[in-house]
């Protein structure tokens, strides 16, 4: 009989195929449907805290025959809980998640080395289709960078995920610009000038962020580019308006004012580190295809699938309505298949194009599925496995309680909503990076989250170990089902 390892090899194996298909490749809903349940299988065997879950939940391989009835993993439990479907001791790559509770223990996303291989041949392959559609292989360009760098910020998923498309797509003189004292203005400048000069196109990639603070600060300066044709800028992590309002469209109106570079040039992807595939929009794709523009739709790729699930019972949702968007992702081998973000969007095609529009919003003292600009925290505690009802309710509570008493609104750190010890999100850290020269506070998260970074990079493999096993011991099946889980029995029936 084949062991879990050999099973989870012959998987990796099979998926990183699918993957090298390419993002145009057919991969039949019967073939996907098949490779999910068999994902779940070796999940359920083999990752403790999922096949509890899947108890209280009195869901296990075999009573299930269609992907989307695969229990859901809210995104939460990864910072709480290692979600490891792999013995921990052949960890050779980690995330640290944002938004941590613990203070003895950050969250981090373990992959082993197929899991690797799995993360960053998954984004291989989505960056060179929809952010360098028009490269032959092995064509590259400079790529210049303002987010953190794996130096500055190792097990953060923005500066890991970046080097990596610098490493595939970049000549040697792409570079990192967004230091510990924020952007490098000198040699941002001088790049961009050089790409002037020399007529050959650059690619820009960051955090959405840094690149609206540096085109203000170009407008007070009245300094403009006007990069060369072909040249593209890709931003990702979101705005949460650390810096005035500021729209899409607003978004796009700079970029074509400060780089000369037009909308269709722009890329935008969405990232979580609790599932392995990045999803990037299809403007630029579409555009050198030759068809028509549109409203902009995030391809999903044949290892994947996407839904739109409702805010108040966690079913499926039809094309075009807005809910909480889940993922099933193929790649997803070292962690879970499935997992339930905060972040609300709406699919197309049956879950093969999908588009975010915003984080799960309180308005009237209920979850409204609308976009909000302002910063908002996720939604909930982070209990594991709560069910979706007692998230809501909880962020509810928590926001009125703040309007009640504005002395206990969050500080700059908005996001986690007053969470003591906690790590800021990728984006998060970003703004405290940009402002921290003028911000003592932003300074002091700013240091106290880099140094997170290096503090869990550094941590021994066994000191996480013992966590885990820490854990089991004190997670019994039985709190599990009773108080974590709070399975909500008769009323939320995936």
């Amino acid at each position: 009989m084949p062991t879990s390892n050999s099973t989870s090899h012959r998987l990796t194996e099979e998926v990183l195929a699918i993957i090298a298909a390419g993002v145009d490749a057919e991969l039949a809903d019967a073939s996907f449907n098949d490779y999910c349940l068999r994902l779940f299988a070796l999940h359920y065997e083999t990752n403790q805290i999922f096949r509890e879950f899947c108890e209280a939940k009195k869901v296990k391989p075999g009573d299930v025959d269609r992907w989307q009835e695969i229990p859901m993993v809210y995104n939460d439990v990864f910072k709480t809980h290692l979600v490891a479907s792999f013995p921990l001791e052949e960890a050779v790559m980690a995330c640290l998640t944002g938004g941590t509770t613990s203070l003895t223990q950050r969250g981090r996303i373990f992959r082993d080395e197929d899991g690797q291989r799995l993360v960053f041949s998954a984004n291989r392959t989505m960056t060179g289709a929809y952010l360098f559609p028009d490269f032959v292989e092995g064509k590259r360009c400079r790529i210049l960078i303002l987010a953190p760098s794996p130096e500055l910020a190792p097990s953060m998923g923005m500066a890991i995920g970046i080097d990596q498309t610098r490493r595939a797509f970049g000549t040697p003189d792409s570079m990192f610009l967004l230091g510990k004292s924020g952007i490098d203005i000198k040699n941002m400048l001088k790049a961009l000038r050089e790409c002037e000069a020399s007529g050959t196109p650059v690619a820009l990639i960051g955090a959405t962020s840094a690149f609206v603070y540096f085109f203000q600060a170009c407008r007070r300066k009245k300094i403009r580019f006007q990069l060369p044709p072909g040249s593209r800028v890709c931003d990702g992590g979101g705005y949460r308006g650390r810096f005035g309002v500021v729209t899409r469209d607003d978004y796009y109106a700079m970029v074509s004012e400060i780089f000369g570079v037009p909308e269709s040039h722009c890329v935008n992807v969405l990232g979580e580190a609790e599932t392995a595939t990045n999803l990037f929009d299809d403007a630029l794709r579409r555009q050198v295809q030759g068809l028509p523009p549109r409203q902009r739709v995030r391809p999903v790729p044949p290892w994947s699938r996407v839904l739109a699930m409702s805010i108040d019972d966690l079913r499926p949702l039809p094309d075009g309505e807005v809910g909480l968007l889940a993922h099933w992702d193929l790649a997803n081998v070292p962690t879970v298949l499935s997992v339930i973000t905060d972040n609300l969007g709406y699919t197309s095609d049956g879950g093969r194009g999908c588009e975010m529009v915003g984080r799960a919003k309180i308005e009237n003292g209920k979850v409204s599925p609308l976009p909000d600009e302002r910063p908002l925290g996720p939604m909930g505690d982070s209990a594991i496995f709560r069910m979706l009802e007692t998230y809501t309710n909880f962020s509810i509570d928590f926001k009125m309680r703040m309007a009640k008493d504005p002395k206990s609104a969050p500080s700059v750190r908005e996001e986690i909503e007053a969470r003591p010890g906690s790590v800021a999100s990728c984006p998060q850290v970003v703004d405290e990076i940009l402002v921290a020269q003028a911000d003592e506070e932003a300074a002091r998260l700013r240091d106290d989250s880099l140094t997170a970074f290096r503090d869990q990079t550094e941590r021994p493999l066994d000191w996480y170990k013992a966590r885990a096993d820490e854990q089991a011991l004190t997670d019994h099946p039985a709190g599990l089902q009773s108080e974590r889980l709070g399975a909500n029995k008769g009323k939320n029936k995936e």
